[in-house]
C-alpha cells in the first residue's frame, strides 16, 4: 500500500516507526523516579547497575519506548540523567528502544538531548511561559533531531476541558509548524488525563473531554500523535486494582478509537476489555463516558463489594504443550498465526520432504476446518481467518519446496475463477476462492473484467478441472451465456460454475445451461459451492452427479418456460393508457432550493456512520440476520460478534488514518415527462433524456401499470417539475488498502476492507439523499427519521438506480455520467460496455421527490415495447435485446 511518509520515526539501536499498523505504543514508566519507588531508591543510593535491570525488564516486558525521569528534590537531576543515559547506551538489549527524556526542567531535557543515543522524544514543552520560550525550546529540540511532547498548557492554565484542549493544541501546532518549521509528524500532544469519579462535579467530563479532544486533534492537526499517562484517570480508586484495571482498559478502548496512539500505561494494570464483568463494564463506562448523573456513586458502591485482588495476567498457552500436529490444527481452526512459522520449522525437521508438511500437517488441519465448516460449527469469517494462517504457513515453506525441483503442490483439483468482462465486482468470488483453497483446491483467480478468450485460453493451458464465472450486474448474465456458447462451440468439457448476486438457479437453468452441452451448475453460497465442487470432481460420484444436474435443470427449465407461456401481456399502448395517474393541477410541486450541480470533494466518513445499514455486511459473510439483533442470535451471534469486533479494527483504521476517500456529485434540474415514458431534463437549456420502461404483465382490472416517468409532471400538464441525479463513491483508496493486505497474505482483511467500503458507499448515498430531501431540494425539510426508518425507506421520494427493477437498463447510467460530468467531478468511471462503476464501492441513480413515487419492478416486457424502446434510444433491436434480455419475454 502507498502509505503516507509523514510517520513519527524514533530510534534507539533499532528504528521505531509509528504507523497506523503500530496500534498503541506503550511507553515504559518504571524508569521514572516519580512513577517507581524502587527506581527512585536505587538512583538515590547510586545503584545505577540495578536501576538498569528495571529498564531491561521494561523492554523485555514489551515497552517500546523508555520514559526516563530524574525529577526529585534530593537528586542532581541533570547529572543523574546524563549518567543513566550513558549507561543505557552501553547495554544493547536496552538501548535498542528509543528514549523519552522526561523532565519539567529545561536544563535536564537539554542535557539528555546531548548524550542520548538515536532519535529520542522530549517530554515536554508547553506555552506555559509564553510563545518566545516555547519557540526557542522547539528550535533547540529540532536542531537535535528529536520529537517532542507538547503539553496542553498555556499562559493561563492547564487545559481541563474540551475547548481549552483543542484551542491550545491548535495554537501550539500552528506555532511549531508555521513559525519553527517543526516536522508535524514529530509532534506528540499530551492533552492531560485527569481523574474521574472524584465526587466533584467539575471532574465528571475529564475522561470524555480528553477522548473527544483526541479525536479532534487527530482529525484536524495532520500527522501528529496523542499520548498521556493512563493511570491518572483511575486515581480516585487507588488501592482497588480490580476497578482501576477496568477503568484503564475502558479508557484506552475509547481513547485509542478516538486516535490516542501512545501513552504511559502499566500492562499489569490492564484488564482485557471483553473480559471485564458486564456489571463492572457498564458502571465504568458510565463514569468514563459521563453517561449518568449517579455514575460515580454507583461505581463507588460496586468497589466496596469487591476485593482488590492482584491477578496474574497469563495467556492460556496450554495448547502449545500438545503434539505438533495438534498445535498446527489448533492454529488453523482458531485462526492464530502467531506460532505457525515456529511450528512449520518443527514440521520440516520431522518431514521427509518439505511438501509433506503441506500435504500431511497443513491438510490434516484444514480437513478439520472443512469438516467444521461443512457441519455448521464454523462460520465463513472463521474459515477466512484459517486461510490467512494457511497462507502464512505456505509462504514460509515455499523456499524449501522450491528447492525440490520435482515437487508439485498436491491438490484436490484446479479451479479457474473469473469475474466476467464488463464487471468489476469480486467480493463473493474472493470468498469462494478462499473457502475452496481451504478445502485443498488450487485456485487460479483471473480477477475482474476478464474477456471470454482469456478465460478459455487459461483453462486450456492450465488444464483446470472447473471454470467458475462470477458477476454482480445484469449484463454479466449475458456475458456468461456467451462464455457458455463459446465453450460449446470449441467442443470443450470443463464443468461451468455460475455465481454472483444477479445469478440464480432459474437463470442458469433457463438461459445458460442450454448454450453448453456439458455441465452447468449454479453455485449459491460458499459452503454450497464446496459441496458442488466436491461432487463434480469426486471419482466415485462425478458421473452420476452430472447426470442428475442435467436432468434437474432440464425439468426446472421445462416447468419455468411452461409458466411463462401462461402469462399474458397487454400492449405498450394499453399499458400507457392505464398508467399511474397523478392530479398534477392539484399536486404541490416544491422547487429545489439549489438548482444545478454540486460536488462534494472529501466527505467525512464519521458523518456517514449513522447511515450505515450493517445487515448486508453480515450477509456478505454468509451470516444472516438483522443488525444489531444478529449479535445476539442463538446460532450465529458469537461469530457475528467476533466479526463485528474485527471489523471495528479495520473500520477505525479507515476512520482514524483516513485511508479511504469519499466523493460525490449530484444535480437538481427542471424536468418533465412525455407520452412515451421519457423524462426530459433541462440543464441550462441543454436537453438530456432518461428513458424509462413500463410494466406490461397483465394485472387484475383497475390496476395501474407503472413507469418512473409517471412520477414526473407531463409536458402537456403545464406544470414545471424537477428531478435529481447523483453518483457517490467511498472507494477511493480501496485498491491501495487491499494491496497492502494482499501483500501480507491476509485475505480476511482484504475482503473486510472491500465490504466496509461498500457499506460506506451505500451509507453515503443514503446520507446524501437525506441532505437533498432536507436541504438542497428541501421538500422534506421537517423530516426526522431513525436509521431503521431510513433503511425501511419511510421517507418521501425515491432514489432508483439504473440496472435495478424500476429501471433495468444499465445503459441509462451513461446519461447520468454525461449530465453530471461524473468522471471529471469525482473520478468514478464506467468500465467497458457493461457500465460497471469503478471504484466498485460506488452508487448512482436518480432523485424523484414526488410523495406518490414508490419503488416497483418493471418485470418482463413485450416485444412491442422492446421495439419502441430501441427506437427511442436510437439503437438497433439486437442491441436493445442484449441489454434488456433479463426483462424480455421471448422473440
Amino acid at each position: 500500500m502507498n502509505t503516507p511518509t509523514k510517520y513519527l520515526k524514533l530510534s534507539g539501536l533499532e528504528p521505531l516507526v509509528i504507523t497506523p499498523e503500530s496500534n498503541f505504543v506503550n511507553v515504559g514508566e518504571r524508569t521514572n523516579v516519580a512513577g517507581s519507588k524502587k527506581f527512585l531508591r536505587l538512583i538515590n543510593e547510586g545503584k545505577f547497575a540495578e536501576a538498569l535491570d528495571i529498564a531491561r525488564n521494561q523492554v523485555e516486558g514489551g515497552a517500546q519506548i523508555l520514559d526516563v525521569n530524574m525529577d526529585d528534590g534530593l537528586l542532581d537531576g541533570r547529572e543523574s540523567m546524563i549518567k543513566f543515559l550513558n549507561l543505557i547506551a552501553s547495554e544493547p538489549d536496552i538501548a535498542r528502544v528509543p528514549i523519552m527524556i522526561d523532565s519539567s526542567r529545561w536544563e535536564i531535557l537539554e542535557a539528555g538531548l546531548q548524550v542520548v543515543q538515536g532519535k529520542s522524544v522530549v517530554n515536554s514543552i508547553s506555552l506555559k511561559n509564553g510563545e518566545a520560550e516555547f519557540i526557542e525550546q522547539a528550535k533547540i529540540i529540532k536542531r537535535y533531531g528529536a520529537a517532542v511532547i507538547v503539553m496542553a498548557f498555556d499562559e493561563v492554565s492547564q487545559a481541563d476541558n474540551y475547548q481549552r484542549r483543542i484551542e491550545i493544541a491548535e495554537r501550539s501546532y500552528r506555532i511549531l509548524v508555521d513559525k519553527v518549521d517543526f516536522p508535524p509528524e514529530d509532534i506528540i500532544f499530551d492533552l492531560n488525563i485527569f481523574p474521574v469519579a472524584t465526587g466533584m462535579e467539575e471532574h465528571r467530563r475529564n475522561a470524555i473531554d480528553f477522548i473527544e479532544a483526541t479525536r479532534w486533534v487527530r482529525e484536524n492537526l495532520p500527522f501528529v500523535s496523542v499520548s498521556g499517562g493512563v493511570s491518572n484517570v483511575s486515581f480516585s480508586f487507588r488501592g482497588n486494582d480490580t476497578v482501576r484495571e477496568a477503568m484503564h482498559s475502558v479508557f484506552l478502548y475509547h481513547a485509542i478509537k478516538a486516535g490516542m496512539n501512545m501513552g504511559i500505561v502499566n500492562p499489569t494494570m490492564l484488564e482485557v476489555y471483553d473480559e471485564i464483568p458486564s456489571e463492572l463494564l457498564e458502571l465504568v463506562e458510565d463514569v468514563i463516558l459521563d453517561r449518568r448523573d449517579d455514575a460515580t456513586e454507583r461505581l463507588l458502591d460496586y468497589s466496596e463489594k469487591v476485593k482488590s485482588v492482584k491477578k496474574e495476567k497469563t495467556e492460556d498457552l496450554s495448547w502449545r504443550e500438545q503434539p505438533l500436529q495438534e498445535r498446527i490444527t489448533h492454529s488453523l481452526v482458531k485462526g492464530i498465526d502467531r506460532f505457525i512459522e515456529e511450528d512449520m520449522a518443527a514440521a520440516l525437521q520431522e518431514a521427509t520432504r518439505p511438501l509433506d508438511v503441506i500435504e500431511i500437517n497443513l491438510m490434516t488441519g484444514m480437513s478439520v476446518v472443512g469438516d467444521l465448516f461443512g457441519s455448521g460449527k464454523m462460520f465463513l469469517p472463521q474459515v477466512v481467518k484459517s486461510a490467512r494462517v494457511m497462507k502464512r504457513a505456505v509462504a514460509y515453506l515455499e523456499p524449501f519446496i522450491e528447492a525440490e525441483k520435482d515437487a508439485t503442490k498436491p491438490s484436490n483439483g484446479k479451479i479457474l475463477l473469473a469475474t466476467v468482462k464488463g464487471d468489476v465486482h469480486d467480493i463473493g468470488k474472493n470468498i469462494v476462492g478462499v473457502v475452496l483453497a481451504c478445502n485443498n483446491y488450487e485456485i487460479i483467480d483471473l480477477g475482474v473484467m476478464v474477456p471470454c478468450e482469456k478465460i478459455i485460453q487459461t483453462a486450456i493451458e492450465e488444464k483446470v478441472d472447473i471454470i467458475g464465472l462470477s458477476g454482480l450486474i445484469t449484463p454479466s448474465l449475458d456475458e456468461m451465456e456467451y462464455v457458455a456458447s463459446e465453450l460449446d462451440r470449441q467442443n470443450l468439457d470443463f464443468p461451468l460454475l455460475i455465481g454472483g448476486a444477479t445469478t440464480s438457479k432459474a437463470h442458469t437453468a433457463v438461459k445458460i445451461a442450454p448454450k453448453y452441452k456439458n455441465t452447468v451448475v449454479h453455485g449459491g453460497d460458499a459452503s454450497r459451492t464446496v459441496n458442488i465442487v466436491n461432487s463434480l470432481l469426486s471419482p466415485d460420484k462425478s458421473s452420476d452427479y452430472k447426470k442428475e444436474l442435467k436432468a434437474e435443470y432440464a425439468e426446472f427449465r421445462e416447468k419455468f418456460l411452461a409458466r411463462q407461456t401462461d402469462k399474458e401481456y397487454i400492449s405498450i399502448e394499453e399499458a400507457r393508457q392505464k398508467r399511474f395517474k397523478i392530479d398534477w393541477k392539484n399536486e404541490r410541486i416544491i422547487p429545489p432550493k439549489k438548482l444545478g450541480i454540486t460536488v462534494i470533494e472529501d466527505q467525512d466518513f464519521r458523518e456517514l456512520l449513522p447511515f450505515v445499514d450493517w445487515s448486508p455486511f453480515f450477509r456478505s459473510w454468509d451470516l444472516h440476520g438483522r443488525f444489531p439483533n444478529i449479535l445476539n442470535d442463538e446460532k450465529v451471534g458469537e461469530q457475528a460478534r467476533e466479526l463485528w469486533a474485527d471489523a471495528q479494527i479495520i473500520l477505525n483504521r479507515i476512520l482514524d488514518e483516513k485511508l479511504l476517500k469519499a466523493k460525490a456529485v449530484f444535480g437538481l434540474f427542471p424536468a418533465n415527462s412525455n407520452d412515451r415514458d421519457d423524462i426530459i431534463v433541462d440543464k441550462d437549456g441543454e436537453k438530456f433524456v432518461f428513458r424509462t420502461l413500463r410494466q406490461q404483465l397483465k394485472k387484475s382490472e383497475g390496476k395501474e401499470y407503472f413507469a418512473l416517468s409517471d412520477f414526473i409532471a407531463p409536458e402537456q400538464s403545464g406544470v414545471q417539475d424537477y428531478i435529481g441525479a447523483f453518483a457517490v463513491t467511498a472507494g477511493i483508496g480501496t485498491d491501495e488498502l487491499v494491496n497492502y493486505y494482499k501483500q501480507k497474505n491476509d485475505d480476511y482483511s482484504t475482503i473486510m476492507a472491500k465490504a466496509l467500503a461498500d457499506r460506506f458507499a451505500e451509507a453515503f448515498a443514503e446520507y446524501l439523499h437525506w441532505r437533498v430531501r432536507k436541504e438542497y431540494w428541501g421538500y422534506a425539510s421537517d423530516e426526522n427519521l431513525t436509521n431503521d426508518e431510513l433503511i425501511d425507506e419511510e421517507y418521501k421520494g425515491i432514489r432508483p438506480a439504473p440496472g435495478y427493477p424500476a429501471c433495468p437498463d444499465h445503459l441509462e447510467r451513461a446519461t447520468i455520467w454525461e449530465l453530471l460530468k461524473v468522471k471529471e467531478n469525482t473520478g468514478i468511471e464506467l468500465m467497458d460496455a457493461g457500465l460497471a462503476m469503478y471504484p466498485t464501492a460506488a452508487v448512482s441513480g436518480y432523485y424523484i421527490g414526488n410523495p406518490n413515487a414508490k419503488y416497483f419492478g418493471v418485470g418482463k416486457i413485450g416485444n412491442d415495447q422492446l421495439r419502441d424502446y430501441a427506437e427511442r434510444k436510437g439503437v438497433d433491436l439486437d442491441f436493445a435485446t442484449k441489454w434488456l434480455r433479463p426483462n424480455l419475454i421471448g422473440r
